[in-house]
């Protein structure tokens, strides 16, 4: 990665960000010289996350879709560290459903992630941000814009997180608080490439449909995260920047495979 930030002193708090995309995040932060906090469900991943993220890193174990958990994982941070320059709200689930067999429990369970875990962290992590200057950065996909088969339930969800991303820039902007987007295209590597492109010739179709000729990296995901906590991006509050290499803009052309939802 040619950018370079210094992020020295800054406290940045990853939701998600013990695995995939979100922990190249974090580690992108760290290495930039921010202390880093992480989150996510599973005590294991938390624990090896927060490890490998220098001294100083701190990991809570928290379930987004539990707000008070979440306020709670904010507010220790804050008080351990101080104010929080910069939250990035990565925390996603996914799977490939026809919409005629998708269960109400399978589309809940998205929504709940995604959409109503985002207004978790950012409600959660509102009264502890730097004024002016905070950050906040929500991950979003390239379903919020685009239809996809067997997406219904992630394309209603990842809309509505931008639009809670353009609403709270409206919001809080006022308040010297930014608030953007970052919608990530096919990452290798990921457990979301790896469940909508289980095999290689599909992984092969996928990286060809993409203008730049190549599959991403969560490098490439946390460059654009980077420059959006950073001060050259000051001026940038309620975008949603595409770090996809130019894949929406032929619309996804790739198929997905066809799977049932979990019951």
């Amino acid at each position: 990665m040619r950018a370079r930030f210094d992020y020295t002193g800054c406290k940045v708090f990853v939701a998600g960000g013990t695995s995939g995309i979100n922990l190249g995040i974090a580690k992108a932060f760290a290495a930039a010289g921010a202390r880093l906090a992480v989150a996510s469900r599973n005590p294991g991943k938390v624990e090896a996350a927060a490890a490998s993220l220098g001294e100083g890193a701190l990991g809570y174990a928290v379930d987004v879709r539990d707000a008070a958990a979440t306020e709670a994982a904010f507010a220790a941070f804050a008080s351990e560290a101080g104010p929080i320059d910069v939250v990035v709200s990565g925390a996603a689930g996914n799977f490939p459903s026809l919409a005629k067999d998708l269960t109400p429990n399978g589309f809940k369970a998205v929504i709940d992630i995604d959409l109503i875990g985002t207004f978790h962290v950012m409600r959660a992590a509102y009264p502890h941000m730097r004024r002016p200057g905070g950050s906040l950065i929500n991950i979003s996909a390239p379903q919020a814009t685009i239809a996809m088969p067997m997406q219904l339930h992630v394309c209603a969800a990842k809309a509505g997180v931008d639009m809670v991303t353009r609403c709270l820039a409206v919001e809080w902007g006022p308040e010297g608080l930014r608030v953007n987007g970052v919608v990530p295209g096919p990452i290798d590597g990921t457990e979301g490439m790896a469940r909508l492109a289980p095999t290689e010739g599909m992984r092969a179709a996928i990286a060809a449909s993409v203008p730049l000729g190549r599959l991403g990296t969560p490098e490439d995901v946390a460059g654009a995260c980077l420059w959006l906590g950073s001060d050259a991006a000051s001026y940038v509050n309620g975008t949603i920047v595409f770090a996809d290499g130019g894949w929406a803009e032929r619309g996804a052309p790739v198929a997905l495979p066809s799977r049932g939802s979990p019951r």
